[in-house]
């Protein structure tokens, strides 16, 4: 049996956790392969026009998948705290890949603590339409969640020591699945080392001073994601020399979380890079050689 990853969105909050977890059961897994053009094309094709630019990125990925495994995982979370949501793409996730897909084998888990669905319980669930005993498959999330922590540490322990250069020091701040993408943040962290310039991730926030940052800005967010993105800028701001916003168009969360930010950073130097299309990285790379002068001139706008 192989269970199908794709490598977008959701993967990158949880991948950790979902390897660990499938491996301790021994069950094969397959990603699939980094985000070509032609797994935005493909993409695309599956997408209304109305689709972010993530959502397409994702659908992509699911074909390549498709007849490469026997399930392909596809969760639903709705909210991971009971007065939040996250994304309305990961609220429907599931159900516009079964419609999508028609033919494929999904492998499900719901989330959504308004409405008592915990993690804990959505790993059970796994373990058992896989044939794993209700212990079995608790060992396995209970190690899983060991190392998932442990990512997340290692994860903050490199931005303790990015923020020690003495280089010019950036926060990269986006969705995980934004910033990891191939055909997006790569491009723009590539650029960003070779011009020798230190790197810090929005992800790396320490997840125990979440809520507090974030409040620091605003005490009404009602979107979990975007809420580790405000956090996070409140959190690095005075450490960095400047912020680089990527977000993916059209993202209703993102537009207000990104407003708050824009109109909160006071005189700390910020550029918001959006994404639609990706056929012509010209004019990001000349806004990215703007920033990056302006930054090593001492310009704040």
């Amino acid at each position: 049996m192989k269970i199908g990853l794709p490598k977008t969105l959701l993967y990158y909050y949880y991948a950790p956790l979902w390897k660990a977890f499938f491996n301790e059961l021994d069950v094969n897994i397959i990603e699939s392969n980094d985000t070509t053009f032609k797994t935005l094309t493909q993409g695309k094709e599956k997408s209304i026009d109305e689709s972010c630019l993530a959502l397409k990125i994702y659908l992509g990925h699911i074909e390549e998948l498709k007849d490469k495994c026997d399930y392909i995982l596809v969760p639903r979370i709705y909210s991971l705290v009971k007065t939040e949501q996250v994304c309305t793409n990961f609220n429907a996730l599931y159900d516009i890949v079964r419609n999508t897909f028609p033919n494929i084998k999904i492998l499900n888990y719901n989330i959504d603590i308004k409405n008592h669905h915990n993690e804990k319980s959505a790993f059970l669930k796994i373990g058992k339409e896989l044939g794993f005993s209700i212990i079995e498959s608790l060992n396995a999330y209970k190690k899983a969640k060991v190392i998932e922590n442990n990512y997340y540490k290692s994860e903050e322990k490199k931005a303790k020591e990015s923020l020690k250069s003495n280089k010019t020091k950036i926060l990269l701040l986006g969705h995980p699945y934004i910033l990891k993408d191939n055909l997006i943040g790569k491009n723009i962290i590539n650029y960003l080392e070779k011009n020798n310039i230190s790197i810090i991730y929005s992800y790396q926030i320490p997840r125990e001073l979440i809520e507090f940052n974030c409040n620091k800005i605003s005490e009404k967010v009602h979107f979990t994601m975007n809420k580790k993105l405000i956090a996070a800028f409140n959190y690095f701001k005075g450490k960095v020399d400047g912020t680089i916003i990527l977000t993916a168009f059209p993202c209703g969360p993102d537009s207000l979380a990104n407003e708050m930010i824009i109109r909160k950073r006071g005189n700390h130097p910020a550029l918001l890079l959006t994404f639609e299309d990706l056929t012509n990285n010209t004019s990001i790379i000349t806004r990215l050689e703007s920033f990056l002068d302006m930054l090593k001139g001492g310009i704040h706008l």
